[in-house]
């Protein structure tokens, strides 16, 4: 989002600061989320091991909501475990989807910065290895945005499509999950 003039910008930074603004992601994670809807709220700081990384806080940082459901689990003898989720930001942090799915222990797929250490796959598909294997990014999508428009106060919101290489990924795991 880019402001054109001082007061819009002006503008625009109060919506984010009072957590106005509606963001929603879409993101695939290995496993299952427990429960498979819910609020995630903690404090993320920057993490004490490494600099470049966030990390949740228990007794400092700045306080961090995501609320998540469960769009589909794909699960057989074909793959392992994944969960496509919905993701709403009540604040916005750095990394915070990141942050908070590692912390429930459900990585998001292709994240390199916040990834456990995964053996390698066994008996998987082999389409389906190489699209993971080739995914060159992580599996998080700016959905939407929505807010309050700074000059005409009209409630706007902006969606966009998951890209190709992503969407591929789900058509695959669909196709396999059957």
């Amino acid at each position: 989002m880019i402001a054109k003039n001082n007061i819009s910008h002006e503008n625009l930074s109060n919506q984010f600061s009072e957590h106005s603004i509606k963001r929603v992601y879409h993101t695939l994670i290995w496993g299952k989320l427990r429960p498979q809807f819910g609020k995630i709220e903690t404090l993320i700081t920057r993490s004490s091991k490494n600099r470049q990384l966030m990390e949740v806080g228990l007794t400092k940082g700045k306080k961090a909501i995501t609320n998540y459901k469960t769009l589909e689990v794909f699960e057989n003898d074909k793959i392992p475990t994944f969960s496509f989720i919905e993701c709403k930001l009540e604040t916005g942090r750095t990394h915070q989807i990141r942050v908070h799915m590692s912390y429930k222990g459900n990585n998001i797929v292709g994240d390199k910065k916040y990834k456990k250490k995964f053996k390698k796959i066994k008996n998987v598909d082999p389409e389906f290895e190489r699209l993971l294997l080739n995914l060159n990014r992580q599996f998080l999508h700016a959905k939407s945005i929505g807010f309050t428009h700074p000059i005409n106060k009209k409630e706007i919101e902006f969606s966009s499509f998951l890209p190709q290489e992503l969407e591929n990924i789900l058509k695959t795991l669909r196709k396999l999950n059957k």
